[in-house]
């Protein structure tokens, strides 16, 4: 997935799946295409995630009021790749909610044949993890891994080995969209480090929320920054208030990198439809 990020700043965002409703997330995804955000980072909604603070959560109890799972998400993930030539999915999967009452040869496989771009298992307890990557490499489906700016060089080492999609890198501890922006001077050790150890593109998340945050993760030498918190609470108060999501979207993802402009040419190696 390198070359998603080949055009800086790269850029992801979080959304969970069902929420806004799938006829409006759609159009929002059309118009990241268009953007040319390079990754929709889309959760399987899952109840009462630690990680996450109050605005992701609420946004997951929405999804999961109105009936969306593993089968909804994996067929917005096909439809995404059937019309989109930049903006690629990566899918989230709680292991607890969504993988082990299933089993994990079924839920890679699914998401491996929706076409997706990758996988981000969250909450693999240690156990699991080499029969998800052993599935993972037989399907080939890439994988996301996630490590912490202050975590151990073992952690860091894992995490470089095994990304086969990108390694995310968690700025600070703590959950979603209630920390402070990332700090430049505690992310570039850790950069270095996964840099040294992988050729997988790193994306910097939690605490990034403005354009200011996105050129300083980028500055530090990260390929790509992710926002979540933000994009998601900017959707849930559009979609609430009766507005235009997709205009209150696009606008907040155009002021996370001012002045770029939509590449003039077609990308070296489009989705393919099929």
């Amino acid at each position: 997935m390198a070359e998603l990020f080949a055009r800086p700043p790269g850029l992801a965002v979080f959304l969970n799946a069902g929420d806004p409703p799938f006829d409006v997330l759609d159009d929002v995804a059309d118009m990241l295409d268009e953007q040319e955000v390079d990754v929709l980072e889309l959760a399987v909604p899952f109840p009462d995630s630690i990680s996450d603070g109050p605005v992701i959560r609420r946004s997951a109890d929405r999804a999961l009021a109105a009936g969306t799972g593993l089968g909804e998400t994996l067929a917005f993930v096909e439809r995404s790749r059937a019309r989109h030539r930049h903006l690629r999915v990566v899918v989230l999967a709680d292991w607890a909610h969504t993988v082990r009452p299933r089993s994990m040869a079924e839920v890679v496989t699914a998401i491996a044949d929706s076409g997706a771009a990758g996988v981000l298992m969250h909450g693999a307890p240690p156990r699991v993890r080499p029969e998800f990557y052993d599935r993972a490499g037989t399907a080939g489906l890439p994988v996301v891994t996630t490590c912490y700016a202050s975590s151990s060089p073992a952690v860091v080492a894992e995490a470089a080995a095994r990304a086969t999609s990108y390694v995310y890198l968690v700025a600070h501890y703590g959950t979603s969209g209630s920390g402070p922006a990332p700090d430049a001077g505690a992310l570039r050790a850790p950069i270095e480090a996964l840099r040294a150890r992988t050729e997988a593109p790193i994306a910097v998340g939690f605490g990034v929320r403005t354009a200011a945050d996105v050129a300083r993760v980028h500055a530090v030498g990260a390929d790509a920054a992710v926002v979540g918190s933000a994009v998601v609470a900017r959707a849930s108060e559009s979609f609430a208030a009766g507005g235009d999501v997709v205009a209150d979207l696009a606008e907040l993802v155009a002021g996370l990198r001012p002045g770029r402009r939509p590449a003039t040419t077609v990308p070296a190696n489009p989705i393919p439809a099929s």
